[in-house]
């Protein structure tokens, strides 16, 4: 099948390399003319897991290609993907004007039956906004719009677009749906299921995923800061409560917050959805406000231990992107927390696998960026954790105490058993667990 995908974000790349891995022809365009320059000689813009080698294959083999023409792109292509930024405004809602400028553009160049599909996150009502703008221009017969929202997570989003859970496809065309099974068919070999809805329940459903998961995650960071309050231990809670099948043990993991380009967008947007139709949704507002209070705990827990002065104090940080094998930034509490650290007189050693060069993008000069974890202990006062980077998790603890001017952990992640930290003579705060001193 020839496929169009119009941006070349992190989804956009992710969605035309995976389908041109299974053998479908796949032009991908970008108003961007550096980075498709970029694209063209091989280099992958974003670092995710396995993307590099899909997409060499696929260039390489003349299955996924790029450009700026928009007519270029969608010219052959029966399926138009539009995977563009709708970023939040001051109110919380999406900015739409990527995704609507593109409609129009293509009100003026469509000639021939296409199937052109919402990517992107939207609030529900976008893809009748879409449509609307495409019949000023068009016959209705010449399009079809769609919502396949997107669920990936970074870190493994090549497995979750290659091995989908299930595939959501919102529309109420005949024709849509059968072009939409025909191109998922190969990726839901195993059983997985492709549900076929209304196009503005399937828009509903991506934000009531993600923010179900940030409920949990909001509601397990107020457990563990009361466990904290009341002498429990939130590891145990935590296993407790996800043996039970009701439950379930993914994204009960106590920590400084979430973040990434999707949970803290997605929560406002959906917030913002309801404000606008007279629903208060109550449960949204706190979860953003116990997200907002977690992503600075650490640095509190920090600042607390030194009587509230860091001057003169080194800090050093593990972890700057919002989660591991990624180096996505956007919302990461490490942010948060560094401004808080920098803003009581600290400086700051950093080091994180992949996320260092967009760091230094944003806060430039004003923090000390080293090259391998050990380097950021040097004469360092105390380490915070902030990321669970695999490569954190089993540390030579001696080698630390060496290096540290004061052999002190604040860990964000929970990545140490308390006993080893008593063995090992560190100064030890976790999340909702005890304090080994």
């Amino acid at each position: 099948m020839q496929i169009a995908v119009v941006g070349t974000g992190y989804v956009g790349l992710v969605t035309g390399a995976c389908f041109a891995e299974t053998g479908n022809h796949v032009i991908c365009v970008d108003i961007d003319a550096n980075k498709v320059e970029r694209l063209k000689k091989g280099e992958v813009p974003i670092y995710e897991p396995g993307l590099d080698i899909i997409f060499e294959r696929n260039t390489k083999q003349g299955r996924l290609s790029f450009t700026t023409n928009l007519l270029e792109a969608i010219k052959d292509a029966a399926i138009i993907f539009l995977a563009l930024p709708t970023p939040p405004g001051a109110d919380g809602s999406a900015d739409l004007s990527y995704i609507l400028k593109v409609a129009k553009d293509l009100s003026e160049i469509i000639v021939d039956y296409k199937v052109i599909v919402d990517k992107s996150t939207v609030p529900v009502g976008t893809a009748e906004k879409v449509s609307t703008i495409l019949e000023q221009s068009l016959s209705k017969n010449l399009f079809d719009v769609v919502s396949n929202p997107e669920f990936l997570r970074e870190g493994v989003a090549v497995d979750d677009f290659l091995k989908p859970d299930r595939v959501v496809i919102g529309t109420s065309s005949a024709r849509a749906q059968k072009l939409m099974r025909q191109l998922y068919e190969p990726f839901v070999r195993q059983g997985n299921p492709i549900f076929f809805m209304d196009v503005r329940s399937a828009e509903m459903t991506k934000y009531a995923a993600n923010a179900y998961l940030a409920t949990r995650i909001s509601f397990m960071n107020e457990i563990s800061n009361l466990c904290e309050i009341l002498g429990a231990d939130v590891d145990m809670v935590r296993k407790g409560m996800g043996s039970d099948s009701r439950i379930g043990k993914r994204f009960l993991f106590p920590g400084v917050g979430y973040g990434g380009s999707c949970f803290p967008k997605d929560v406002q947007a959906l917030a913002k959805t309801a404000n606008d139709n007279n629903y208060p949704f109550h449960i949204l507002s706190s979860v953003m406000q116990v997200n907002d209070n977690q992503r600075i705990i650490l640095a509190n827990k920090i600042i607390n231990r030194f009587n509230g002065n860091l001057k003169g104090l080194n800090i050093a940080v593990w972890g700057l992107a919002f989660k591991p094998n990624t180096d996505d930034i956007r919302e990461a509490p490490a942010l948060f927390i560094i401004e808080k650290l920098l803003a009581a007189g600290a400086t700051i050693k950093a080091f994180d696998p992949e996320a260092m060069p967009n760091v230094q993008k944003t806060l430039g000069d004003r923090i000390i960026y080293v090259n391998e974890p050990y380097e950021a202990l040097i004469e360092a006062d105390a380490l915070a954790i902030v990321t669970e980077w695999s490569q954190f998790r089993a540390p030579g603890f001696k080698i630390m105490k060496q290096l540290m001017r004061q052999p002190q952990i604040f860990d964000g992640r929970n990545l140490y058993d308390l006993d080893q930290m008593t063995e090992e003579g560190f100064y030890y705060e976790s999340m909702g667990r005890s304090v080994i001193s």
